[in-house]
C-alpha cells in the first residue's frame, strides 16, 4: 500500500517536476556551461571551452563592481524604506479610524501597476510636477532639482519609486501580522500603565517576528534584481565619474548584465555575471532568514 502511494505521489509531482526540470534546471546548467565559453547565440557558430576567461573579465572590470555596490546600496536602503512604510501604513489601517479600508485599498494599488507603467509615472513627477510645484510654492530648490539627471540624486528617485510601488504589499502581510497580536497582552500592558513604544517594543515587535523574516526576504530578493523601474526610470544613467572611471550612476546588476550581454553583444560574459549574480543573491538571502529566524528564537 505504501509502495502504491509512492507510486502516486511521485505520478501526481511528475509534470510539475517535468516543467521545473524544463524552464529552470536544465537551462541553469546551459548558462554554467556556456558561461565557460565564448558564446555568442549566433546560429551555425561553434562555441569555445574558455574556462574562467568571463569570470576574470568580470572581476576585473570596473562596472561591474560599480554597479554591485550600487545594488547593495540600493538593496539596502529599499529593505529599511519599504518595511519602514509598509509597518507605518500597517498601523494606520488596523486602528479604529474611519474610512480604513479605503486607505488599505488606497496603499495596495500601486503595487497592481507594472513597473514600467510605475517608471513613466514617476518620470512624469520627477520631470514635471515637482519643477511646477517648487515655482507655485515659490522654493527654488524645488524648481531647479533635476532628480533623474543628477547621479547623486537618481538612485534615491529610483528608491522612492520603488518603495511607494511595494510597500501596499508587504504593508498587508503586517496588517495579517498585527491582527493576530492577541488584544488580552495589550490591555494588561495598558492596565501596567505602560506606553505605547514599551508595548511595540515587549508585545508587538516578538509577536510579529516571523512577519519580519518573511517581508525582509521579499524586499531583499524585489529590491536586488531591480529592473523594470530602472529602465523605465533612468535607463541606468545618468553617467558620472568615480575613481576616474566613468559609470552609469544608477546602472544596478540587473541591467548590468543586460547591458553586456544584449547591448554590448558579449552573451557568454553576460551569462558568467548572471550565474555570480544568483550566487550571491542566493547567499545573501539564505543567510538573512537564517539570521532572522535566529533572532525570532530570541524574541
Amino acid at each position: 500500500m505504501k509502495k502504491n502511494n509512492r507510486l502516486y505521489y511521485w505520478l501526481f509531482l511528475a509534470p510539475a517536476l517535468f516543467a521545473f526540470s524544463i524552464v529552470v534546471v536544465i537551462p541553469f546548467g546551459m548558462g554554467i556551461y556556456y558561461s565557460l565559453t565564448d558564446w555568442t547565440a549566433v546560429a551555425g557558430l561553434k562555441s569555445n571551452w574558455v574556462g574562467f576567461a568571463n569570470y576574470k573579465a568580470m572581476f576585473s572590470d570596473f562596472a561591474f563592481k560599480y554597479s554591485f555596490a550600487r545594488t547593495f546600496l540600493f538593496t539596502l536602503i529599499s529593505v529599511i524604506t519599504i518595511n519602514g512604510m509598509a509597518l507605518l501604513f500597517a498601523f494606520l489601517v488596523t486602528r479604529d479610524i474611519k474610512f480604513k479600508n479605503f486607505f488599505r485599498a488606497g496603499f495596495f494599488i500601486p503595487n497592481l501597476i507594472g513597473g514600467i507603467v510605475l517608471g513613466y509615472v514617476w518620470q512624469f513627477i520627477f520631470k514635471s510636477v515637482v519643477p511646477v510645484m517648487g515655482a507655485y510654492l515659490g522654493i527654488p530648490a524645488l524648481e531647479d532639482l533635476l532628480i533623474l539627471a543628477d547621479p547623486t540624486l537618481t538612485l534615491f528617485g529610483l528608491i522612492m519609486a520603488f518603495t511607494w510601488q511595494y510597500a501596499g504589499y508587504i504593508m498587508m502581510i503586517y496588517v495579517a501580522a498585527l491582527l493576530n497580536v492577541p488584544q488580552e497582552l495589550l490591555e494588561a500592558a495598558d492596565i501596567d500603565g505602560a506606553n505605547f513604544f514599551q508595548k511595540f517594543k515587549s508585545i508587538t515587535l516578538p509577536m510579529i517576528a516571523q512577519a519580519f523574516t518573511i517581508t525582509s526576504f521579499l524586499t531583499l530578493v524585489n529590491a536586488f534584481k531591480q529592473y523594470d523601474i530602472i529602465i523605465a526610470l533612468s535607463k541606468g544613467g545618468p553617467s558620472d565619474m568615480y575613481k576616474g572611471e566613468v559609470v552609469n550612476s544608477s546602472e544596478m546588476l540587473a541591467v548590468h548584465i543586460y547591458n553586456v550581454a544584449f547591448k554590448y553583444n558579449n552573451m557568454a560574459e553576460g551569462q558568467a555575471r548572471a550565474i555570480v549574480f544568483f550566487l550571491v543573491l542566493s547567499v545573501v538571502s539564505i543567510g538573512q532568514v537564517y539570521y532572522n529566524k535566529k533572532r525570532e528564537v530570541e524574541m
